[in-house]
């Protein structure tokens, strides 16, 4: 009965290792994947800097067009209301 429940154990154990191997694998082709993403990513913003883009507005843009709609808008609002306190405007 002790051999049993020791191999048991070791079935378990194997699966727990076999399970954590695949899942590590798994995050590193993840993270390559992600590398490659951002490589093109910034191939694109350096091609649309090479076309005269600006490349800060770009990425504004970019972040802008993630947000809420209002959010957006109120983010915007704030940010005229203390230029103006400041006379940027």
């Amino acid at each position: 009965m002790a051999t049993t429940a020791a191999v048991a154990e070791e079935t378990a154990h194997r699966f727990a290792k076999d399970q954590l191997k695949a899942v590590i694998e798994r995050i590193e082709r993840l993270e390559e994947e992600k590398k490659t993403l951002s490589d093109d990513i910034r191939d694109v913003y350096a091609e649309a800097k090479g076309n005269g883009f600006d490349v800060v507005a770009l990425r504004t843009i970019v972040r802008m067009r993630k947000q809420d709609a209002n959010t957006r808008e109120e983010q915007e609002t704030i940010l005229e209301t203390y230029m103006q306190a400041l006379g940027m405007l």
